[in-house]
């Protein structure tokens, strides 16, 4: 690899690290941070918003790339990252929290696609699996540095400082892209495609919206949830007939085949699980075990550091096996340890969940970085964003539909618990609170709430991991190394 790709590689770096660090440290932090603001019932809030604004963006971020340079692109989604962190340590409330967190996903819907678009540019088949290694150890060096970071700012100042840890990094990020991405883009005419813009983003809104505001107390044939759902068909509907007209469409469905839609599918299954497990194994961590913020945060960073060596070992499985094996392999591993997950209970060593989470990030980083080497293989440089961007997207659906399902089913379950226990009317928004009802539980009854309310999540992930094993199954081995991979745009 000459000089020009490793400054490109070490530019990428430091930009994922900017998400990187916000997901891990946020992660860990949430719980101290839920207290904080009284806000337990809005948990899934915090996430869902986030992942609902950066998947309106993602697609957008994806035809900018296309049409305007992949650079200019990643660099305007930073900045704006930026600014919604900044905005997110002055929150006073989990309202202004959990708008300041919609402002920030607008940014992120750039770092995480237009980075894996550069990767796709300039590397072949053959090395993209090793830098994607490289650029997942971000994941684990951040892994590790964010829970230090973020327990000694939680405990020496406040939970509002975890947000400032981006800005140092996003600023270098941008040097860095500017100084070493030198992009020979040539700008053709285009057609931005407005109708399409709207009317997907409506659907994405009304849609993720709808799933966000579910809670225990909503009936499945309800009014307000069929009417939404309806709305979000109808404009999905209208989008369609755009884009089949459009000029310059903002989502051109030649993309998309039978390989790609299994790839997709899975996609967006495995990245539910992960969303679970980002988000509840700390929960079980800090809440169940008793372990302080910092502990949850290393236990949880062995799933970063196996993705990373499921990277590098994923480069020369996909050129002997194809990307059939090296998937069905990641999705049964991901089953396997979802079964171990359910083993735990109250008095579980914290060994074993390390242990745990290191299995189950080999499952997630063999897979996810599969899928979106197949996907950009699948079209040609002109499409590759809005290709990566689409695969991005539903990821991001997954994540989104998947942290808001698991909160109504991690509530509904808390009450089930305590309701057999004959302590009747207490939410899981009061668990910590110091009223009334809250009093009657004991210590030991609160984590046994959330332990029995874990391990129904748990039940789901291993039915998830179960369908993506059979989805793998469909899937054919195309991809070859070729020495005429494309990397001309650079």
């Amino acid at each position: 690899m000459d000089s020009r790709k490793r400054s490109i590689v070490i530019s990428l770096m430091v930009a994922m690290f900017l998400g990187a660090v916000e997901g891990t440290v946020i992660t860990t932090a949430m719980p101290t941070i839920v207290k904080s603001l009284n806000g337990f019932d809005m948990i899934s809030l915090v996430f869902s918003v986030y992942l609902l604004t950066s998947a309106i963006s993602t697609p957008i971020y994806g035809k900018i790339a296309d049409m305007y340079g992949r650079k200019r692109a990643l660099i305007t989604g930073i900045i704006i990252f930026l600014i919604g962190s900044a905005l997110c340590g002055i929150s006073t409330n989990m309202y202004e929290l959990i708008i300041f967190r919609g402002l920030q996903g607008i940014g992120a819907g750039a770092i995480f696609t237009v980075s894996y678009t550069i990767v796709g540019d300039v590397f072949s088949v053959k090395e993209r699996g090793k830098v994607q290694g490289w650029i997942s150890s971000v994941w684990g060096i951040a892994s590790l540095l964010g829970p230090f970071l973020g327990g000694f700012l939680i405990d020496r100042l406040s939970w509002h400082w975890i947000f400032y840890i981006n800005i140092p990094f996003g600023i270098f990020s941008i040097i860095l892209l500017q100084k070493n991405l030198n992009e020979k883009f040539e700008k053709k005419k285009s057609y931005i495609d407005y109708g399409g813009i709207i009317t997907f983003s409506l659907a994405i809104i009304i849609f993720l919206c709808t799933i966000i505001s579910l809670n225990e107390n909503t009936e499945i044939l309800s009014f307000k949830l069929i009417v939404p759902l309806l709305c979000t068909a109808i404009s999905l509907f209208l989008f369609y007939i755009i884009e089949k007209k459009a000029k310059d469409p903002l989502i051109p469905f030649d993309i998309f085949s039978v390989q790609t839609n299994v790839v997709n599918l899975i996609s967006l299954l495995v990245s539910a699980i992960l969303i679970g497990t980002d988000v509840y194994l700390p929960v079980y961590i800090q809440n169940v075990l008793g372990f302080s913020a910092t502990i949850s945060g290393i236990s949880v960073a062995s799933m970063s550091i196996s993705w990373i060596f499921s990277s590098f070992i994923l480069s020369k499985t996909l050129q002997k096996y194809g990307e059939k094996f090296a998937v069905l392999i990641s999705t049964f591993i991901i089953f396997i340890s979802t079964l171990f997950m359910y083993t735990l209970n109250i008095k579980s060593s914290i060994a074993l969940v390390v242990i745990y989470a290191f299995i189950i990030g080999f499952g997630y980083g063999g897979a996810l970085t599969t899928l979106t080497i197949v996907i950009q293989e699948s079209v040609d440089y002109t499409k590759r964003g809005a290709a990566t961007g689409a695969n991005a997207l539903l990821k991001t659906i997954g994540q989104t539909v998947g942290v808001a399902t698991f909160g109504v089913i991690l509530n509904l379950n808390i009450s089930k618990y305590l309701d057999k226990l004959g302590i009747i009317g207490v939410a899981a928004s009061n668990l910590y609170s110091s009223n009334k009802q809250s009093k009657n539980i004991s210590a030991d009854q609160v984590k046994a709430s959330l332990n029995y309310g874990i391990h129904s999540l748990i039940i789901i992930f291993i039915i998830i991991a179960v369908i993506c094993i059979g989805m793998s199954l469909i899937m054919t081995s195309t991809l070859k190394v070729s020495s005429n991979d494309q990397k001309k745009s650079y």
